[in-house]
């Protein structure tokens, strides 16, 4: 599995917000019973998105507390958590530890996707992640997990340097409508790769490519934006799509 990199240009929290709400989540995983998650709650409770953390991000990262928080001024009610192997590391004092194999990853996955459902109410929330955690949320899509959309942030369409190996074999079983959200310079996902995949879906695809950006949504100082703005771009046009495919009745 990939090691989702570290965004070095957001900062604090977002001034106004209510503190997400702390929960447990129960799990069956090596060495762990539950992992955390941070429930932020969008007046009303509607547009419940579960989000998922790339692999070297904890849930509280900037890049995701900032995804978190302005989702939830869009009006999105989020949850997102910890993978068991993040829980492991705290618990045993170190920064890092390899992700789990993938039937782990995505047993905690859909642990916290019941959650969300239970606390939402709504019983097809939209599944979105970084990174890694969009590449679990499409194999959880692809194996008819009850989710009505898929938000896709840097999909990790293959290894650095490794294009030959794709990891799009599941995209076929995928009916659900999927936005995916890439940098054009992101070394794990060929602009022109990800436009050819993108026939295999078994459903509606958006892609909405960020110039110049990398895996982390960073872009150089030469395009004359900052990496706050690439984070809104992303955060308006994942609004956007969301109302586009999903309009209220």
């Amino acid at each position: 599995m990939e090691r989702a990199m570290h965004a070095p240009w957001i900062h604090g929290t977002v001034s106004g917000m209510q503190a997400p709400t702390p929960i447990e989540i129960p799990v069956e995983a090596p060495g762990i019973d539950h992992v955390r998650g941070l429930w932020s709650r969008a007046e009303g409770g509607a547009r419940p998105l579960l989000l998922a953390c790339g692999a070297g991000l904890a849930m509280n990262a900037p890049f995701m507390a900032h995804v978190a928080e302005g989702l939830v001024r869009r009006g999105f009610s989020v949850l997102r958590f910890h993978y068991a192997y993040r829980e492991r590391a705290i618990s045993q004092g170190k920064r890092m530890l390899p992700p789990d194999r993938p039937e782990v990853l995505e047993s905690v996955h859909r642990r916290a996707l019941e959650e969300l459902i239970a606390l939402s109410g709504e019983p097809r929330p939209l599944l979105a992640g970084k990174s890694l955690g969009a590449r679990i949320s499409t194999i959880l899509a692809a194996k008819e997990a009850p989710c009505r959309g898929l938000v896709l942030f840097g999909y990790p369409l293959h290894p650095a340097g490794k294009p030959e190996r794709l990891r799009s074999e599941h995209f076929p079983m995928i009916c659900q409508p999927t936005l995916f959200l890439q940098g054009t310079r992101d070394k794990l996902c060929t602009p022109e790769l990800l436009l050819e995949e993108r026939r295999r879906f078994g459903g509606g695809v958006d892609i909405a490519f960020i110039e110049e950006a990398d895996h982390s949504f960073h872009v150089p100082k030469r395009t004359g934006r900052t990496d706050r703005e690439v984070l809104e771009q992303l955060l308006d046009r994942t609004a956007a799509w969301e109302e586009e495919r999903f309009p209220p009745l």
